[in-house]
């Protein structure tokens, strides 16, 4: 793996983090082919139960790099912008549409700053945690683009769409207390990183096919229509139902034990 990105498996949880602290952790092509590298190899890494994805140094990530834009505009190969098969995101989409793709929950930690690209990276999570005083920003507007990497599918069941219209048009920074109240973040924590990682550990100890089947049924069904909503519930339960990992946890609750489940 390049050096823009780090990655640490250990005890079913993948530590996924943003690795450019004396740039900000901001996104340069680079990061942007890393990211979705490293979530295709989680992707495939049955060991793994949940990602915790954060930024090294004193920002999660300000941005996207500006040595990508030249003098008169992007420098920018229109092939980055054709999807990458089998996903129907392209270069710059799959860095945040990625954690959506991932088959098991994400849970972001923010802190310093998340902007432009940053925050976008942060949509892509099932979760967000953020410090107190972390800045958060839909910031593409100062740099005359839009909002790209992916916004239009991860924020839709997050933030209302006027909410989204406001910061994205005006590119404003807000704070934390504001983003909790708006949605744009699930909690805050004084040390987000270490509120991300006891979730996961907690995470860690379910039924890695329960959970798996709870991010299906969560990102295909919250935007489906209701009958393919219900029918995908049933087939999702019917697939768990007297299945390995679902008769462990039924004696590991009876027994009072910590389960040992199969990935």
């Amino acid at each position: 793996m390049g050096s823009t990105v780090s990655v640490d498996i250990d005890a079913h949880v993948a530590s996924v983090r943003l690795n450019r602290p004396e740039k900000m952790n901001a996104v340069n092509l680079e990061m942007f082919a890393e990211l979705s590298e490293v979530g295709d190899r989680i992707s495939a890494d049955s060991s793994v139960r949940v990602v915790v994805l954060s930024g090294c140094g004193e920002n999660f990530c300000a941005g996207i790099d500006t040595s990508i834009f030249g003098a008169d505009g992007p420098g920018i190969e229109a092939a980055t912008m054709a999807p990458q098969a089998p996903s129907p995101a392209n270069l710059f989409q799959r860095a945040a549409y990625v954690w959506r793709e991932v088959p098991v929950p994400v849970i972001c930690a923010i802190h310093g700053v998340a902007f432009g690209a940053g925050l976008q990276i942060a949509l892509g999570a099932d979760i967000r945690y953020a410090s107190p005083d972390a800045r958060l920003s839909i910031m593409e507007a100062k740099w005359g683009i839009i909002p790209d990497m992916a916004i239009s599918t991860t924020a839709r069941n997050i933030v209302p769409l006027d909410r989204i219209r406001e910061l994205a048009y005006t590119a404003r920074v807000i704070d934390a207390p504001e983003a909790m109240r708006i949605g744009l973040i699930t909690r805050m924590h004084d040390e987000p990183l270490a509120a991300a990682n006891s979730l996961a550990e907690e995470i860690s100890h379910r039924s890695p096919s329960a959970v798996r089947s709870m991010k299906q049924l969560f990102d295909a069904g919250w935007s489906a229509p209701e009958a393919e909503a219900l029918a995908l519930e049933a087939r999702l339960q019917s697939a768990l139902l007297g299945g390995e990992n679902q008769r462990e946890a039924v004696r590991a609750t009876i027994e009072n034990r910590t389960p040992n489940f199969v990935d």
